[in-house]
């Protein structure tokens, strides 16, 4: 959601569908986006093979630098989600009507994760559509006051 609202700020256009899909991420702006993509779901799947495949595509397009930090971020997100799923953590209210519509649009909801994640009633998705420019606004104060 945050790095969402940055890119529109800065005039960037933001396409989701590059977070699931690797086809859509080799057309993003984000270089190697889709080796990033396609290591992230070989490690995923638990497939040495295709990690192994995935891992040196990653290595060849970024190097290997690049490498060790998606492992990295890959390694700590495996472990904030099992450390929320071992304890039950569900999404705080805020986050969760925040988050509704881009859960929507990448299918975030069909994972088994999020069974205790509540349903964001229409009310609450419609106020959260309402403050969206309420928080835009927020985001661009912040980052001009980072600016200067």
């Amino acid at each position: 959601m945050m790095l969402r609202e940055s890119i529109e700020i800065e005039g960037g256009a933001v396409d989701l569908r590059a977070i699931t899909d690797g086809d859509a991420a080799s057309e993003s702006a984000i270089p190697g986006a889709d080796a990033l993509v396609g290591f992230v779901e070989a490690a995923l799947l638990e497939d040495e093979a295709a990690i192994a495949k995935a891992r040196g595509h990653v290595r060849e397009v970024l190097g290997a630098p690049a490498l060790v930090d998606a492992a990295g971020v890959i390694g700590n997100f495996e472990r904030m989600v099992r450390i929320a799923d071992g304890t039950g953590i569900p999404l705080d209210t805020v986050v969760n009507v925040g988050t509704a519509t881009i859960r929507d649009e990448l299918g975030i909801d069909a994972f088994a994760a999020a069974e205790r994640t509540k349903i964001v009633t229409p009310v609450q998705r419609f106020l959260g559509q309402v403050t969206r420019p309420i928080f835009r606004r927020i985001m661009r104060t912040m980052a001009r006051r980072r600016a200067d």
